[in-house]
């Protein structure tokens, strides 16, 4: 039963971390940047809900869908402002941008609603289920659900839709999708609307389970070293890479001595790039022409 436990509490951690690791993913594939600052786009996405539900007393799902369109409008504001002059300056400048991004992000979280853990209450918080001996919690049920539906809603997105496609081939060769008409440009923009989407329902389904605070944002790094667990550029291995990390984490936590669970992510990390510098799904390096 312990076992079980374990692995119940290990899938919903980790797809928070795969809903952060496809932030990261979407964001590289589409434009080849690393925002290292999705993290904390989460961390702002779980305020703005507490905003609309807590301090304006919105209904929650919907200041649940206020909050997603909010934080669709800051990730467009973000590519518009401060990615798209970046484009053609060196890597490690656009990646000590996204570092600074998020010092700026806590910074400003912290002035305006404060350095306090807040509660984000849910109508579902407090609610268990007993399952062979296994305690399965609403909040951990919904984050593993949520996750579910956020996978298959941008499956079908990608497959079937035209802005799907025009968003896979301008990932695949920007130049070639510019030339035949594609505006690559506005496409970046819907892939970081789309990216800080993600984060904010990742913050949303997460904050019932742990308080939000500004420090929380440092789940992102973890996220990362799940999606390159993963394969960076993968979307199904991102939330692998993310299932992974929170199982591993879990067993870690439960026995290893302490102090193994926080780093349990990392030894995982120089693992797979040992053995399998490529990751789990190998599409980093994969390009049509």
């Amino acid at each position: 039963m312990e076992v079980a436990q374990l692995i119940v509490s290990g899938v919903s951690q980790g797809c928070v971390y795969g809903l952060i690791a496809l932030g990261f993913v979407l964001i590289y594939k589409a434009t080849e940047m690393v925002n290292f600052a999705q993290g904390d786009v989460m961390m702002l996405g779980a305020y703005v809900a507490i905003t609309f539900t807590v301090l304006w007393e919105w209904p929650f799902f919907w200041g649940v869908l206020a909050a997603i369109i909010v934080m669709a409008l800051v990730g467009v504001l973000l590519e518009r402002l401060l990615l798209r002059p970046m484009i053609g300056e060196p890597h490690f400048a656009v990646l000590m941008l996204t570092i600074g991004l998020g010092f700026v992000l806590r910074a400003l979280v912290g002035a305006i609603w404060g350095n306090a853990p807040r509660a984000l209450p849910t109508p579902y918080s407090g609610g268990v289920w007993e399952v062979g001996g296994t305690v399965i919690g609403y909040e951990n049920a919904a984050i593993v659900v949520g996750t579910a539906v956020l996978c298959l809603g941008l499956y079908l997105f990608f497959r079937f839709t035209r802005l799907g496609i025009a968003m896979q081939a301008a990932s695949q060769n920007q130049l070639a999708a510019f030339y035949v008409g594609i505006p690559v440009k506005r496409i970046f923009s819907i892939v970081w609307a789309i990216a800080a989407a993600i984060a904010a329902c990742a913050g949303v389904l997460t904050a019932p389970v742990s308080l939000v605070d500004p420090l929380m944002g440092f789940v992102g790094i973890k996220a990362f070293a799940a999606a390159i667990v993963g394969g960076f550029g993968s979307m199904p291995g991102a939330v692998l890479g993310g299932l992974l990390v929170g199982l591993v984490e879990q067993f870690a936590g439960r026995y290893l001595p302490a102090g193994f669970s926080e780093m349990s992510a990392y030894v995982l990390l120089l693992v797979m790039l040992i053995v399998r510098p490529e990751g789990l799904f190998a599409t980093m390096q994969k390009k049509k022409v």
